[in-house]
């Protein structure tokens, strides 16, 4: 089992509570953490993976949007689901002290923090 991050952030929370709540509102809590948190390579991770990923999902549902009737089939049938098991899992993830890192969208995170 991966070891939890309990050490306190500069945001004065566990490691491992601030990782889990980068992914909260997606893009959102990520941009916000990448500018509150600026020590906790952990958190900047997981806050970095989740603004990429989230804004990569925002990005791909308005050009799907762009298709009339099968773009919205894909979104709401494909993409919405998708989205909603994989922003669990990433919160789960991050609360057990992982840094669990997503094809393509974690390395380019690792890299950026």
């Amino acid at each position: 089992m991966a070891p939890l991050h309990t050490e306190k952030t500069s945001t004065g929370l566990d490691a491992n509570l601030a990782a889990a709540l980068a992914y909260l509102v997606g893009f959102v809590t990520g941009i916000i953490f990448l500018l509150v948190e600026k020590e906790n390579r952990f958190v900047r991770f997981h806050a970095m993976q989740s603004t990429l990923l989230f804004l990569g999902i925002v990005l791909l549902d308005i050009l799907l949007q762009i298709v009339p009737i099968l773009g919205a089939l894909v979104v709401f049938l494909l993409v919405i689901p998708a989205s909603a098991i994989v922003w669990l899992f990433l919160i789960y993830k991050a609360y057990q002290g992982e840094e669990y890192m997503l094809p393509y969208v974690g390395r380019i995170a690792a890299d950026r923090v």
